[in-house]
């Protein structure tokens, strides 16, 4: 008869996403894991494979946990570019923000950590990035529709900058301690849309 887990893997794997979102990828051992999670070596293992496994995981749960919430600030039925100013003044509201700021964003993390040569993990930031650029451009799609977004711009060259300049914050926000370098950036890149 098998064992019945003794702990919560859902709430285990949010536990790892927190190390590994905090410390990054090399500088979190499998020790750390085990006393971080509080479950031990060979349970982690056995449900989530190895380190990187586990890691790749992670970083799932963080795409599938925000996804939604774009999705849902950007499909926002008003205004498409009311929605799109919304989610660039989010990003640099929050990456000036200390609870935000030390730890960025994992999905850019795990870009400049582990992108240039981890072949799994810079498929998963791709199609993050794809995800974004997607969610934006049909903004911006519906903005032109509506005529706040002039005829003679492109939504998804536009939609492609906005994507880049967000990754940008992420990573200018973690290091800088002053927000207004991501805020007048943000709203340098928004001017564009008008």
């Amino acid at each position: 008869m098998a064992r019945t887990k003794e702990f919560d893997p859902d709430a285990a794997l949010q536990a790892a996403l927190e190390l590994f979102w905090r410390r990054g990828y090399e500088a979190t051992t499998m020790s750390d894991l085990v006393e971080h999670l509080g479950i031990g070596r060979a349970s982690i293992y056995a449900t989530f494979g190895n380190k990187h496994d586990l890691y790749v995981k992670a970083l799932d749960r963080y795409t599938g946990a925000n996804t939604p919430i774009l999705t849902a600030e950007l499909a926002e039925p008003e205004s498409g570019l009311d929605a799109v100013r919304h989610v660039v003044r989010r990003f640099a509201a929050e990456a000036g923000s200390d609870e935000v700021r030390f730890a960025g964003c994992f999905l850019t993390n795990s870009a400049t950590e582990l992108g240039p040569h981890d072949e799994v993990v810079a498929r998963r930031v791709e199609r993050g990035w794809e995800q974004l650029e997607t969610l934006l451009h049909a903004a911006l799609v519906r903005a032109r529709a509506q005529g706040e977004l002039p005829a003679d711009r492109d939504p998804q060259a536009l939609a492609r900058m906005l994507g880049v300049m967000l990754q940008g914050i992420r990573v200018v926000g973690k290091a800088s301690s002053d927000p207004a370098r991501v805020r007048d950036a943000a709203e340098q890149a928004l001017a564009l849309l008008d």
